[in-house]
C-alpha cells in the first residue's frame, strides 16, 4: 500500500511538472510575439509584401484577372480611384470586361507596415488607361492591406486610391510633395 501512494504521488508530480513547463514555454511564445517579430523575419515579410506589389502592377497593367485572383482575399473590399466599393467578383469582372484598363501604373513613394500578421502599403501612383472607355490620367495616393494567410502566403484584403489634387493634362508627369495639400 505504501508503495502505491508512493508511486502516485511521484505520477502526480509528474504530470505537475509537465503542466507547469507547457504553461511557462506557451507563456515565452506569447511574450515573444508580443514584443514583435525577429528583425529577420520583418525584413523578409517587408520584401515579400513589395515583390507582390510589383505582380499586382503587372497584373493590373496586363490585364491578367487569374494573376489578381491569387492576390485578392475572397473577402477583399476595395474604394477604387473613382469611389467605387468593389469586391473581390466584381474586381475580377472589371479586368475580364476590360471596363477599366490600365496603360501606366508609376510607383514612388512606397512605404510597407507590418503590424502582427498585417501588411500596410502606401505609395503615390501616377496612373493613366482609360474607366468604361474614358480616359483616366492622375495622380492617387493608395492604401492596400495585406493579410498573411495561415499557409504564409499574403493576400490582399482592402484598397482604396484617393486622386491628389487635380488631374493634370496628359502627357504632363505630377509628383506633389506634402506642401501641394490644401485643407478642403
Amino acid at each position: 500500500m505504501t508503495q502505491h501512494r508512493y508511486q502516485h504521488r511521484v505520477i502526480r508530480h509528474g504530470i505537475g511538472t509537465i503542466a507547469w513547463m507547457a504553461f511557462a514555454v506557451v507563456a515565452f511564445v506569447l511574450c515573444a510575439s508580443a514584443n514583435g517579430q525577429h528583425p529577420k523575419r520583418h525584413d523578409q515579410f517587408k520584401h515579400q509584401v513589395e515583390k507582390l506589389e510589383e505582380v499586382w502592377r503587372t497584373a493590373e497593367l496586363n490585364g491578367d484577372a487569374d494573376a489578381m485572383a491569387k492576390l485578392l482575399s475572397d473577402d477583399f473590399v476595395g474604394i477604387s480611384m473613382t469611389g467605387q466599393v468593389v469586391t473581390k467578383t466584381q474586381q475580377l469582372d472589371r479586368m475580364r470586361s476590360q471596363k477599366m484598363v490600365l496603360t501606366r501604373i508609376d510607383l514612388t513613394d512606397m512605404k510597407v507596415k507590418l503590424i502582427g500578421s498585417t501588411a500596410i502599403v502606401t505609395s503615390l501612383a501616377e496612373v493613366e488607361g482609360t474607366n468604361d472607355g474614358v480616359p483616366i490620367h492622375g495622380v492617387f495616393r493608395y492604401t492596400r492591406v495585406y493579410a498573411r494567410q495561415f499557409s504564409g502566403m499574403w493576400k490582399i484584403t482592402n484598397y482604396e486610391a484617393t486622386r491628389v489634387g487635380p488631374p493634370p493634362p496628359p502627357g504632363e508627369k505630377r509628383h506633389p510633395s506634402n506642401e501641394d495639400a490644401k485643407p478642403e
